[in-house]
């Protein structure tokens, strides 16, 4: 998940160097602020992948959701006709 956001690590070493960091701490600190970007901030692969996901499960709901429907309609319908035909 390289592209996920581009983290200029020399930049941020540069500017913690500045702020009263030893090069060791500040070179320490941008190689794990690094991984934690890397590791959880999600792509536009992950996110478009995710969707797909999405659109597969509800797709499945939608055609549970209609075969108890039809049936509903179907047991709904014998049952009027029955209640007819008993008047």
């Amino acid at each position: 998940m390289t592209e996920a956001l581009p983290f200029d690590t020399h930049r941020f070493v540069k500017t913690l160097m500045e702020g009263g960091f030893s090069e060791g701490q500040a070179e320490a600190l941008a190689t794990a602020q690094a991984a934690v970007l890397e590791k959880n901030l999600a792509t536009r692969r992950d996110i478009a992948e995710l969707r797909l996901e999405m659109r597969v499960a509800i797709h499945g709901i939608k055609a549970d959701l209609s075969k108890w429907m039809i049936g509903a309609m179907i047991a709904q319908s014998a049952l009027i006709v029955g209640l007819v035909r008993l008047t």
